[in-house]
């Protein structure tokens, strides 16, 4: 820590004497004090200790990384002139970077450190790979615009976020297309299908030997081949691309809701049997709520191979609107940023699926042991 903090403080210095970094000279280089005093701070005040030292780092991280990311909007790429680097040479940047990239680890770890339940709890889950994602993008950020990447190959975040505020229209038609349509209903009719034939494979034990087999069968199709296929039977609009999203979701529901089904114990079928229940008395009160745990896994893994193959079944014949046929039309047209915007909108409603459908499972099966929902 201490070498960190004299690191961080003797960066004006190391960057006038040791680079042409014109950045630091500027009136952002008060933000740029705040990983050393931070660091300074929690040496001398060894109580920033857990939750509140996991905040106030976290916090005096942000405030570190105003300043180069301020000066990025402000003038254009860290205040150099149009095609030169600040490059390995300019070491007050790059020991800027590692005393800020050592406060934001410490505050990870501070954070995720703390036992805390209820609304604190939920607080610091969100703020452990918030905080962290953060930094990639710092990280991402200086490293692109100060080495030269060209954008060719890897585009920076600024300029991912300058073409998504340039093209919402287009992202929002495009979203609307492959997600609201294609993989809305080809997740619906998918994961209805599988828990139904799964219901059904329970039911009669003969399906379980003739339908799994052809049911792994149909999993292991690649999505290239079955693509090309939904497209010629279903057409270019997006009831080919939700086909392909059913072929790729039937199965994994299929198969967990199976094995959920199968996780009720003995006894507790015997108890059931000794009530004279029926076989849908037994599914509906014991095996189903046994079994969803199950279901909501199958559910998320195919929040996300749902968008997977929605997207790559665009690539095979779409009209001219989607996702998947914007990320094949601006690649070809060297429109990298656009690409890594699409891909973007992508990640963010797939994680946002997958984090609602975890919600959901949270407050369903709260009373399920992998839990262990504590109350104060």
């Amino acid at each position: 820590m201490v070498v960190c903090s004299l690191l961080a403080l003797a960066l004006p210095v190391a960057a006038v004497e040791g680079g042409s970094v014109g950045w630091l000279e500027r009136p952002v280089m008060l933000a740029a004090a705040a990983p050393a005093v931070a660091a300074a701070l929690w040496r001398l005040w060894r109580p920033l200790d857990g939750l509140v030292g996991g905040l106030a780092l976290a916090l005096a991280t942000a405030i570190g990384a105003y300043g180069p990311l301020a000066d990025l909007a402000a003038q254009g790429s860290l205040g150099l002139e149009t095609g030169e680097t600040v490059g390995p040479g300019a070491l007050g940047l790059w020991l800027y970077v590692l005393g800020l990239g050592f406060l934001a680890w410490k505050a990870m770890a501070l954070l995720a450190a703390v036992d805390a339940h209820g609304a604190k709890g939920r607080l610091i889950t969100l703020l452990v790979p918030g905080l962290f994602g953060l930094w990639l993008l710092y990280l991402w950020q200086v490293m692109v615009v100060g080495l030269g990447v060209p954008s060719v190959l890897l585009p920076a975040p600024g300029s991912i976020e300058a073409a998504i505020a340039s093209s919402t229209d287009i992202l929002w038609a495009d979203f609307e297309q492959t997600f609201v349509k294609a993989v809305l209903a080809g997740y619906a009719m998918g994961c209805g299908a599988g828990f139904v034939v799964a219901v059904l494979v329970d039911r009669v034990p003969f399906l379980q030997r003739g339908l799994l087999p052809i049911g792994n069968l149909a999993s292991a199709l690649p999505i290239v081949g079955i693509a090309p296929i939904m497209v010629m039977w279903f057409g270019f609009d997006w009831p080919s691309k939700a086909a392909v999203v059913v072929v790729m979701t039937f199965f994994p529901m299929l198969v967990n809701t199976i094995a959920g089904l199968h996780a009720t114990s003995a006894m507790e079928r015997d108890l059931m049997r000794s009530y004279a229940a029926s076989y849908r008395q037994t599914l509906i009160r014991v095996r189903l709520p046994n079994a969803l745990p199950f279901i909501f896994n199958a559910l998320k893994i195919n929040s996300t191979l749902a968008l997977i193959g929605a997207i790559v079944a665009e690539f095979f014949g779409t009209p001219i609107v989607g996702m998947g046929f914007r990320i094949s039309t601006e690649i070809g047209r060297m429109n990298v940023p656009m690409v890594w915007a699409t891909i973007a909108v992508a990640a963010v409603a797939g994680s946002i699926a997958y984090g609602a459908l975890a919600v959901v499972e949270r407050t369903a099966t709260f009373w399920h042991p992998s839990y262990h929902r504590k109350y104060d």
